[in-house]
């Protein structure tokens, strides 16, 4: 546990290397924001949340498994953090931010491409 990081993550990276090399400016982790976004593009009111699909209980996802052991302690923690990133995204919401979420196995490779593509799309759409 003492090894999972909290910023800097490699899904985080390879999303903010996309962003840059493409000609999005951003800034990272703000504090004055609720939730501490994973990116905010000001410019374009945007603020991008990158999710592991275990830590965030991605449905459907292969990636989401309930640990076999200790589950009277993981599952409420997994289910404490979906209920806390709702809350998260509606105040993010009401404060007139547009909210994108991008899982952990969307950054694989063989959806890399499509998938940050489309985050450009859902960007420059105001």
């Amino acid at each position: 546990m003492s090894r999972i990081r909290k910023t800097n993550t490699k899904p985080e990276l390879l999303v903010r290397r996309f962003l840059f090399r493409n000609g999005f400016r951003f800034r990272i982790n703000v504090k004055t924001l609720p939730g501490n976004p994973d990116i905010v593009l000001p410019k374009y009111n945007t603020i991008i949340m990158v999710n592991g699909c275990f830590w965030h209980a991605h449905e459907g996802c292969r990636l989401n498994r309930t640990p076999k052991s200790r589950q009277e302690y993981w599952i409420p923690k997994i289910e404490g953090n979906v209920k806390r990133d709702k809350l998260i995204n509606k105040e993010q919401t009401n404060l007139g931010w547009k909210v994108i979420i991008v899982w952990e196995c969307q950054l694989k490779k063989q959806n890399f491409e499509t998938t940050l593509n489309t985050v450009i799309k859902n960007i420059k759409n105001l």
